[in-house]
């Protein structure tokens, strides 16, 4: 037997006797962290030998530099009268292929690299990440002039840029931001300051759902834009129409108390959006029900982390290092790993809980609230003070503008049109409003 703390990981293979095809082992720790292959050696870790030492001493590191183009050790090792391979690969800075496959080592298993993983495999070996690539097709002029005007802004009231060093253009100031390269646009500078990025990228979107319980839909959001844009309309939704507030007052002025912190809670949208894997083509999910809000984003940890490394204290290593940058630089991330810590302790000084934490491809963060025994009867109270919101905001609007149309409504309070109708046909069966006139160019009045 080998000594008995050697046992396959991720950095050994055992092999009873040698097959050309565990070349593809060998690319796969080469591709990884490096690692030795053992011949000779079965499963359980017992020496059981091989008869063709001598050959396979030469013949392995001539077919693994002639497939693999790399150079490895071979050493024959001996014990109780048998002959063994220690076959060691060092890992390799450049991505290295078998026959034109990549295979990778995680774990104590070898997998072939496809897809989306193949292609962030490729960009990390070459210091890339999937938001810094150029893209094609896209131009300043098609960059949102009102989204340049928000950064620019924030930028400056969190003093993470001074109004002298802002640039006079947008496009220097992409350039500024290390946004382009060459001629081309790159990837983060189309998700941060586009008003559609989604033409370009799939599912870089945020779903909001209200569910009564795991299977069952209540009502629902899609919030599209630019980056910057869905944090806003993301927190402006869930604040105005999906999260229940205790209404209290201090003399005259109106206090709302919400079950959850909004300062840990835009901490985790904000780390959604810029952790996210946008090659998924998969919608950051947020799942709200009447006593927690379930948030999702698809993703990867560094290379190495556990959701117990996350939840410890640890360097800032974001996923889409340039988008953070951006968001940094607007004032809405700190770039000291701090921001996991900062949710746990707001959360637990506001409402003494603290949020979940999961990884089950993605990031699955879960807040409490510390009622979470509350009634149907207190979920349809907090629905009814969201209606009530909604058709002050309508009154309102009515009155800014009479002849302001349902589309518009919808549009300005981010509900569907049908929405909109339901609470009209409740304010003229109540005598609070009345159309005058045709439908088109007619006016309301609020009675």
């Amino acid at each position: 037997m080998l000594n008995k703390e050697l046992s396959e990981n991720q950095n050994i293979e055992f092999k009873e006797s040698w097959r050309d095809e565990y070349i593809k082992w060998i690319c796969g720790f080469a591709n990884a962290y490096g690692g030795t292959l053992f011949i000779g050696i079965d499963d359980s870790g017992k020496i059981v030998g091989i008869e063709n030492a001598q050959k396979l001493l030469e013949d392995i590191p001539n077919k693994v530099r002639d497939i693999l183009g790399i150079i490895i050790d071979v050493n024959l090792l001996q014990k109780d009268g048998l002959d063994y391979l220690e076959i060691v690969t060092p890992a390799y800075p450049s991505p290295i292929n078998y026959k034109g496959q990549y295979h990778y080592r995680t774990g104590s298993t070898k997998q072939e690299l496809k897809g989306h993983a193949l292609d962030r495999f490729l960009l990390r070996k070459y210091g890339r990440t999937w938001d810094s690539v150029p893209q094609p097709y896209v131009s300043i002029d098609d960059l949102d002039p009102n989204t340049f005007e928000f950064f620019i802004k924030k930028a400056i009231d969190s003093k993470r840029l001074e109004l002298k060093d802002i640039p006079s253009s947008y496009d220097e100031l992409l350039d500024k931001l290390l946004l382009k390269e060459g001629n081309y646009l790159k990837r983060s500078a189309v998700l941060l300051f586009h008003k559609e990025p989604e033409r370009f990228f799939t599912g870089c979107y945020v779903k909001i759902g209200y569910f009564e319980d795991e299977s069952t839909i209540l009502y629902q959001d899609v919030i599209e834009g630019s980056l910057f844009a869905q944090v806003e309309k993301t927190m402006d939704l869930l604040l105005t129409k999906y999260m229940k507030a205790l209404i209290s007052y201090e003399g005259i002025h109106r206090i709302e108390r919400y079950d959850y912190d909004t300062d840990a809670l835009r901490e985790i949208i904000h780390n959604a959006i810029v952790h996210k894997d946008y090659s998924s083509g998969i919608p950051i999910q947020i799942r709200v029900y009447h006593h927690k809000i379930r948030i999702f984003n698809v993703g990867e940890l560094p290379e190495n982390w556990t959701v117990e490394t996350l939840l410890s204290k640890h360097n800032s290593r974001p996923f889409n290092p340039e988008i953070a940058s951006v968001f940094f630089r607007a004032g809405l991330i700190e770039s000291w790993g701090r921001g996991i810590e900062t949710v746990i302790n707001k959360s637990k000084a506001y409402n003494g809980t603290v949020p979940s934490f999961e990884f089950l491809s993605g990031l699955m963060v879960e807040f409490e609230s510390n009622y979470p025994n509350k009634r149907l009867g207190d979920k349809e109270k907090t629905r009814e003070k969201t209606r009530e919101k909604t058709r002050e905001k309508i009154i309102d609007l009515i009155k800014e503008d009479a002849t302001i149309t349902t589309q518009e409504l919808a549009e300005i309070l981010e509900i569907t049109p049908k929405g909109v109708e339901w609470q009209i046909q409740k304010l003229k069966k109540e005598g609070i409003l009345s159309r005058v006139g045709a439908k088109k160019g007619g006016r309301w009045e609020v009675l």
